[in-house]
């Protein structure tokens, strides 16, 4: 096993499923975690539950869809730690209904949380890697992105954009500061049906994601393997599906 020791980890989206999962894998080889969600009370527990474990974790509160609290999420990274080697963009909402319904304030939830917070997250830590000479971002993107499927239009339509703004920064990249890693998982275990408005949908959802989700450890140990690479070692994406798909 490969050891994280020395690396500043960031990761939004931290209360549950793949954030969490994250977090506690990468603690256990080593990193430090800086975790945020909306929900405290959740991410403090799991910070505890990593230091009473061995490993290094602080916390704090963040709404991705504000730039300001991902600055804050960034400044607690380098008082606590000195820097921030990655952030992990993992916040990400699903309220998906078919285009007919005209679910708008759906479309612009997902719009601001989805690219919008990758967006703020970019903002914050891209002046801090450029002035360190080194960092990494890691997106958690989705095949649905490449694939779309009734009623993930506008779902689809976010995860694509995150997938584009990163093709962009690694084709801006030319001097070796910043790397860049979108990782796109298929079905995982997690509770991104409960933003789902329609009853219907939710439950299916819910059902595909048990018959033939990832654990949210599996998607994890690719984070993991991306950041664990030599500097020279570029992992522009990857992508994460289980063995059976819808």
């Amino acid at each position: 096993m490969v050891s994280l020791h020395d690396k500043i980890v960031a990761i939004t989206g931290a209360s549950g499923g793949i954030g969490e999962a994250t977090a506690r894998l990468l603690a256990r080889r080593g990193a430090a975690v800086v975790l945020s969600a909306r929900r405290g009370e959740r991410i403090d527990a799991t910070a505890k539950d990593i230091r009473e474990e061995g490993g290094r974790a602080v916390w704090r509160v963040v709404d991705v869809t504000k730039a300001e609290d991902l600055r804050r999420l960034v400044s607690t990274a380098i008082d606590e730690y000195g820097r921030l080697d990655v952030l992990v963009n993992n916040a990400g909402i699903a309220p998906i209904s078919p285009l007919a319904d005209l679910d708008t304030e759906g479309w612009s939830a997902m719009i601001d949380v989805n690219l919008r917070g990758m967006l703020n997250g970019v903002a914050a830590a891209l002046p801090v890697f450029r002035k360190q000479g080194s960092g990494h971002l890691v997106s958690i993107v989705s095949v649905a992105g490449l694939s779309v499927s009734p009623s993930m239009a506008v779902y689809a339509a976010t995860k694509n954009a995150v997938r584009t703004v990163h093709e962009g920064l690694r084709a801006e990249s030319t001097d070796g500061v910043l790397r860049t890693t979108a990782i796109s998982p298929g079905y995982v275990r997690t509770d991104l049906a409960d933003s789902m408005a329609d009853p219907h949908l939710r439950e299916r959802t819910r059902r595909n994601m048990n018959a033939m989700g990832l654990p949210p450890a599996a998607v994890a140990r690719a984070v993991a393997f991306a950041i664990e690479q030599p500097g020279d070692v570029e992992i522009g994406e990857i992508n994460v599906r289980p063995t059976v798909q819808a």
